[in-house]
């Protein structure tokens, strides 16, 4: 991806290259949907340590609760960006 950006940024066909390749390259789709699923799977997370250090969801139960909506959230997140993507 770091490659991708600097050939994009380096010219205007450069950037035509890397429109070509994302548009045509099923290996190119795939690493961005597995890039795009794992960083917004970590926001979820992330965002509920952020619940969990103010104090919300310590307990047991609801610690499972609140890993669970993180999960089924991470789950939904992967197959929008997934349509997205695609």
């Amino acid at each position: 991806m770091l490659f991708a950006f600097d050939l994009s940024l380096e010219s205007q066909q450069g950037f035509d290259a890397v429109v070509d390749m994302f548009e045509n390259s099923f290996f190119a789709k795939l690493i961005t949907w597995g890039l795009v699923s794992c960083l917004l799977y970590h926001l979820f997370a992330g965002v509920k340590h952020l619940i969990m250090d103010c104090g919300y969801c310590e307990e047991l139960e609801s610690g499972t609760l609140a890993a669970k909506v993180t999960l089924g959230a991470g789950v939904a997140a992967v197959i929008l960006s997934g349509v997205w993507v695609w």
